[in-house]
């Protein structure tokens, strides 16, 4: 089955929590803290596998988690990093935020690994917060934890050249006898449901070329298949436009052109820009070509190659003007944006709002604290609110009108305020 989009879910892992640990051993009295710090979360990657020519993997599976950092031990011993996960997606996978749209990579060359999400950082064990006034810190700093996002995979195909057409004039038929590529083929519209790809050889050297399934009027605005697979011709270098001639379906060959045309224009000024060589097919069909092939040239004002992909007339020309023009033109490319990432929050912010009598502090500086304490411990939670005073959190509170026995919510800890 083929599938070129697909929605999938992201999870980085969690970084493991600090240990709260004591030294113990004979002959050493007070030997303080040896909490050690936890594992980091494992990271989300994908990797361009050549081998992939579809989407089809993601449709059954779809929830992705890298693995949580282990919790520290005794002894300054780091948890375990999370192992990280490994996507594999065909070359030319589009990466996107569904949520904001905006592009995290474009898995482009084969093998080339990027990672979309970073694992969460390990919490500090009781060791890191020892000092010369605290020398027995009884509490660790929890791991960071991370959130799950939902991606959106585009398969935007790579080739150097496309053929387009209207359906059923003959560019799966094209394909086969120029590569070795086997669509597909019948007399029947929409016979090509699904982007085929070929290599075609010249002497020494190759390029790819790919059929893409047939166009029709209003294509470009979600009309037959068109839609769904216009992405597939961003990537090329070089259009191939397969027109039938014989006019065998009552069209007329010129409006045919002029058709897809305005289809590629609709959809993308700079696909519509691309170089173009026109394939008059079906030659075979017609008694005498010629005129009719002069007739659609000076009509249009371009240069076309009569060909028949039926009987093989004419291709060995059509290969050789494929094959000098792209001679000519760049090398495909990965597509031009701008990386989104998702951003850390300002470890230094915080915010004060009631609602309902209840006081909310948010912010990234109150949630990193809160990683770090434990409110059946003594020590950490006067460390807590001693950090809380020296940051200003309790004097934004007071503005904010809090009174003696008012709640106070930070992330999932809740308590009564007393000055």
């Amino acid at each position: 089955m083929f599938l070129d989009i697909a929605t999938i879910y992201l999870k980085a892992g969690n970084g493991g929590d600090g240990a709260v640990s004591w030294h113990r051993e004979k002959y050493v009295p007070a030997g303080g803290p040896d909490g050690g710090d936890g594992g980091k979360g494992g990271d989300i990657y994908f990797e361009a596998d050549a081998s992939m020519n579809s989407l089809a993997p993601f449709r059954f599976t779809q929830h992705f988690r890298a693995e949580n950092g282990e919790k520290g031990s005794g002894k300054n011993c780091t948890g375990r990093s999370g192992e990280d996960t490994v996507i594999k997606v065909p070359c030319g996978t589009v990466v996107t935020d569904a949520e904001s749209g905006g592009i995290l990579a474009d898995v482009f060359e084969p093998g080339e690994r990027i990672m979309v999400l970073k694992g969460g950082r390990g919490g500090r064990g009781n060791a890191k917060f020892a000092t010369a006034l605290r020398r027995a810190p009884g509490f660790s700093e929890m791991g960071e934890k991370t959130e799950e996002h939902k991606i959106r995979l585009e398969l935007k195909t790579i080739a150097d050249v496309g053929l387009v057409g209207f359906p059923n004039v003959g560019k799966s038929t094209l394909l086969s006898v120029v590569s070795a590529a086997r669509p597909k083929i019948a007399n029947y519209h929409f016979t090509t449901l699904n982007p085929n790809l070929g290599v075609v050889r010249y002497f020494d050297d190759s390029f790819l070329m790919a059929d893409i399934p047939g166009l029709i009027e209003g294509a470009s605005e979600g009309q037959g298949l068109g839609h769904s697979f216009l992405r597939h011709v961003e990537r090329v270098r070089l259009i191939v436009h397969v027109v039938d001639v014989s006019a065998c379906e009552g069209r007329d060959p010129v409006e045919d052109y002029y058709a897809i045309r305005k289809e590629l224009t609709n959809y993308s000024k700079a696909l519509a820009a691309l170089p173009e060589i026109i394939a008059l097919n079906k030659t075979d069909l017609l008694s005498d070509p010629g005129p009719v092939v002069k007739k659609f040239s000076d009509k249009i004002g371009k240069e076309a190659i009569p060909v028949s992909a039926a009987t093989k007339n004419g291709l060995d020309l059509l290969i050789k003007k494929i094959y000098e023009t792209l001679s000519d033109l760049p090398k495909v490319q990965r597509i031009k944006y701008e990386k989104f990432e998702y951003g850390e929050k300002d470890r230094d912010a915080f915010s004060v709002h009631a609602d309902n009598g209840v006081f909310f502090v948010t912010g990234g500086y109150v949630e990193e604290l809160a990683r770090r304490v434990v409110l059946s411990d003594g020590d950490s939670f006067r460390w807590f609110q001693r950090a809380l005073r020296d940051k200003g959190v309790i004097a934004a509170l007071k503005k904010a009108g809090v009174k003696d026995g008012d709640t106070v919510s930070i992330m999932d800890l809740e308590f009564e305020y007393f000055d």
